[in-house]
Parts: C-alpha cells; structure tokens; sequence
C-alpha cells in the first residue's frame, strides 16, 4: 500500500549543497519545502574526534552502500557492461550533506570560456578547431559568466570562501569574505618558482575557512586548525563550509522546511491530467520498506548526477542520448576529469603531514584558453597547483619511479621520502564527445528493483593530449624549486574505474538554450515538464580545469531563483 503525504509547494530529491541552498532560499521566499534524503542525518558527534583513517579515507564510512545501489561500467558501447563492485575511481557520498559533507573545500569559478567554449574557439581559431569531424561535442552552456557571477557571489559569500583574486580568473563583483590560509614552505616554494616563470600563482580559494566568519544567513564556520582531515571526513571544528553548517541549518530556522532521511526516491510522477508537468515523487522508506507519494507543485532534483540522471530516464521523462544516431539528449555529454602532473623528490625535508584540504597555491596560465592553443590537437587545459592537504601515513608512500614495488630498498625509500616529496598536479578539463554518455542498463538492478545506470567512457586523444601536457608543465616548475629528481605521471591510457582519481562527475543532464542540445534551460528547468528542476554537475556541457562545486552552487542559487520566479505566475521561464 503506498500512502499519499500532504501536498508541499517544491520537493527536493536529496539535501546537500544543491538541495539545502533550494530549501534556505525557497523557504525564505515563503514557500514550504519537503527535503527527501535517502542517507542518514549525522551531526558533529557522530564523526571522528579521534581521526580514523582507516575508517572513513580506506573503508568508507561516508560513502554510497554500493551494495544497495551501484552502476555499470563499459570503456565503449562495444563492450559488456559490468557492476561496479567498490568504490573506486569516485565516491558518491549518502548522508544528510551528500559529498558536500567530505569534500576537501577547493572552490574555484569555472572560466568564463567555459561557458562559451563552442561560440569563443569558433571566434579565435575557427569551427574547424572544434573537431567536430572526430566526434567531439563542445556546446555552450545558454548562460554567460557574467550572468552566472552574481550567484557564484551569493555562493561564497554563504560559504565565507578565503581567497584572493585571480588575475586570471572572471571579474568578481566582490573579494572573498575572509582572507587566504596561511602559506607553508612549500607553498612558497610553488610562488617563487612560478613568480620567477612569468607565471602567475595565487592562494586556492578554501572553503577550509582562515578565520571564524558569520554568513549572511548568520550561521557561524569556524577557523581551520589545519589538522590534515578533510577529503573522505567530516570536520569535527565545523570550520570546513559543509551544507550541514550553512544551508542546511539555515533552512531548518523555518516552520516552512521538512527533512526526511531515509527516504529513497524510485520516481517522479507525471501529472495525470497535464504531461506538461509533474505532481510529485514516490519514494520508500529505506528502513522500513513502505512506500510513499510526496505530491508538490515542484519537484527540484537535487541528488548527484547519476541518481538525477537515472530518475529522468526510469520516469520516462525526456528523450535517452542514442550515440548511434545522435538523437535525445539525456544522458549526453558526460565529462570525468584528468590530471596532469609531476612528483619532485628532495634532499630537504618537509612537514606535509599538517594541512588542509584547500591549502594551496595554484595558477590559471594553462587553462581555459588562457594560452594560445593554435598549435596544439586540444582545446582547454586545466590549473596547476601545489597542495598540502596532510600525508596521512596509509595513503601515503611516496618513492621514485625506479624502486622495486616490494622488498627492502621499498622500504627504505618510503621512509626517506616520506618528507622530502613535494607534488605538483594540472587539474584538466575532459572534452565532451559522442561515445560517452549515460544510459540505462538492461541487466542489472539496485535493491529496489530499478535498473543501474550504465556508464559508457574512455579518455579522448584531446584529453590525453591535454593531460601530457599539463605534466610537462608541472614538471618544469618543480626543476625550478629545486628538486633533485622529477618523475612526470604516465600517460593516460583507457579510462580505469578502480583506482581513485576524483569525484568529479559531470554531464548526463545537461544545459543550454536548446532543447536539441539540452535537458534543461539556464534556470535548470526540464525542456519538458514546466514544474521540473534539474541541478548538479550534471547540467555542465562538458568539465573543466576545476573542481565543480562552486560552479555547482551558483547554479544551485540560479535554480533557486527560477523556481520562486515559477512559482509566483506558473509559467515557463524562458518566456521572461
């Protein structure tokens, strides 16, 4: 028996960064709020005081059951698809927070290139720079980054991101609203090498906060105390920016929002009496097995990218990508990410075992279209920084290129290098193309019945390009800080979904100005169902030389906007 809850005005379908800031924002506007959460609510308490490596970086804790819920994989359409069976290449949180909760808190603004890849190339270089004729499918976004500026603004602001400006970087309406972390020997190292190189190096925006703020919305993040534990963990200080101490909280202030976790959504609900919009969602209960109706007058996904996809598609809503002909857009264009860089041994020692998951130096020379690209087979680059996020002791072994694997001189070299490497690493954008998409799989199922998504990709000769470059580059800054030995990363080969490389996801839902191109519009509303809204990383046309998220909130306050503009005339928005 499914029981049918009390109608809401908007719905979100999962509570993290995107969810929370739809809630916060909606709530305010006076709208009441249902926020579906199929992970569990955690605070502080529940976390690790005594800092467990092997607990949450090695087996997991806060990542996705991947027994419950998991996905295939394939390198080609050619292929068998086959489940993934651990977390490996990403990890997918599920939690109250969702990966916001473990995120390292590197912040960056995507370029304003990027949202105008296809239109700015043609400009410069020619349509022919575009590659089109190999299969590769750069699109505009149907936003600008000027447009988008104001809700990156709103996003840092919330989140009290400590930075500086990029000279490199679009132009800011604003500065940061608390100053950069403190820069370690390392990373001055990074800044007087790259000073000296006419390059143009600047602290990475954090959102591992360099002071106590108080955000717009009053809610407190306390000053990083630079313990080392922040990708894969929680932060105990509440000085890491997590949906759960800014959003989140701020929506809970209001009468108007309800959470319910352990709530899994298997579908969205087509209106009966208009298949122009939707009426709500069905969900189960994950602890107890019932099943529920949550009707709303809107319904915002606002899970990761491959839960938003995988609704679309089991609900029917939309047309699925068929890379044989070309047709449909859902599930077009997914983008991973490539780095690039260079691991520098030294004669000195370091302190590494100290940091933050954002304490860094970084520069923007070689992304984007920063450079000239006339002479080189790919578009775009990617950033280039030094880090120092904390050698925790497990994940850490660091030895040159040439020492046996196993044995004593393993050993001898792991403890000698312990301290004395420093790493420098280009973060790259991937390029979007034809054979890689979602789509659903016709074999495999999850713990409810519903069929896995299957993921169909492989590194392009453009990325593999781009990521050999990148290392090269990397490579040259670390000879000039001094390192006795520099060992460049191998070159990419087929795309591997076991090691770990980043969570950084994208594509599948994708926006624009078009229909024909697109899943949803720039208020990240569906194409195809007036009162739907689509937002993650997964409206990104293809990714860059950044870590998402920031791009991701904007986007995320972008949206919030479209659905209180929909909801006070009920009309489609592009029509403003």
């Amino acid at each position: 028996m499914v029981t049918t809850l009390d109608k809401v005005d908007v719905v979100t379908v999962g509570v993290g960064w995107t969810g929370g800031i739809i809630a916060a924002e909606a709530t305010k506007a006076g709208l009441s709020v249902m926020g579906l959460e199929r992970g569990k609510k955690r605070g502080t308490e529940d976390y690790q005081h005594v800092h467990d490596e092997l607990k949450y970086a090695v087996r997991y804790e806060l990542m996705q059951d991947i027994a419950k819920e998991t996905m295939t994989f394939r390198n080609s359409r050619e292929q068998d698809a086959l489940p993934m069976r651990q977390q490996g290449s990403f990890l997918l949180g599920e939690n109250l927070g969702g990966a916001g909760t473990h995120w390292n808190g590197q912040t960056w603004r995507f370029l304003p290139y990027d949202f105008e890849v296809k239109s700015m190339t043609e400009e410069r270089y020619g349509s022919d720079k575009l590659q089109e004729d190999d299969g590769y499918r750069w699109e505009d976004w149907g936003i600008t980054y000027d447009e988008l500026e104001p809700y990156f603004n709103t996003f840092e602001q919330t989140a009290g991101i400590s930075g500086e400006d990029n000279p490199l970087g679009g132009d800011r309406s604003e500065s940061y609203p608390t100053p950069p972390m403190l820069k370690s020997r390392s990373l001055r190292m990074f800044e007087e090498a790259a000073t000296n190189m006419e390059l143009h190096p600047i602290m990475m925006p954090s959102a591992n906060l360099s002071q106590q703020y108080e955000n717009p919305d009053g809610e407190t993040i306390n000053a990083c105390q630079y313990c080392a534990f922040c990708e894969r963990f929680a932060c105990e200080y509440d000085a890491k920016a997590t949906p759960e101490v800014t959003v989140i909280k701020t929506a809970q202030k209001s009468d108007l929002f309800q959470l319910r976790v352990g709530a899994n959504v298997v579908e969205i609900i087509t209106d009966e009496d208009d298949d122009s919009k939707v009426s709500g969602v069905k969900f189960v209960d994950v602890m107890t097995g019932e099943e529920f109706i949550q009707p709303a007058d809107i319904v915002a996904l606002t899970s990761y990218i491959f839960n938003n996809y995988k609704l679309l598609a089991v609900s029917d809503i939309g047309e699925q990508y068929d890379p044989e002909t070309e047709e449909g857009t859902l599930g077009r264009n997914y983008c991973y990410q490539i780095f690039g860089g260079a691991t520098g041994f030294f004669d000195e020692q370091f302190n590494t075992f100290m940091g933050a998951g954002s304490l860094g130096m970084a520069l923007d020379d070689y992304n984007g279209d920063n450079f000239d690209h006339e002479d080189l087979d790919f578009l775009h680059g990617g950033n280039i920084s030094i880090t120092q996020t904390g050698a925790r002791p497990i994940l850490n072994n660091p030895v040159p290129s040439d020492t046996p694997s196993w044995g004593e001189e393993f050993k001898e070299e792991s403890i000698k290098n312990y301290t004395r490497v420093l790493s420098v690493s280009g973060q790259g954008a991937t390029s979007p193309h034809k054979e890689n998409y979602l789509s659903m799989d016709t074999e495999y199922t999850d713990a409810y019945g519903v069929p896995l998504v299957c993921l169909t990709y492989n590194f392009t000769d453009q990325d593999r390009a781009r990521q050999k470059y990148l290392a090269e580059r990397s490579g040259e800054i670390l000879e000039e800080m001094g390192a006795s030995q520099v060992d460049l990363d191998a070159e990419l080969t087929d795309y591997n979904i076991a090691p770990y490389q980043s969570t950084h996801n994208t594509g599948g839902t994708t926006m624009g100005a078009s229909p024909e191109t697109s899943v949803v519009n720039n208020y990240l509303q569906h194409w195809d169902r007036d009162n739907l809204f689509v937002v993650g990383a997964g409206n990104f046309q293809h990714n860059s030389g950044y870590n998402p998220t920031a791009t991701v909130g904007a986007l995320a306050y972008r949206c919030a906007d479209g659905i209180i503009k929909y909801a006070e005339d009920n009309r489609r928005l592009e029509e403003e």
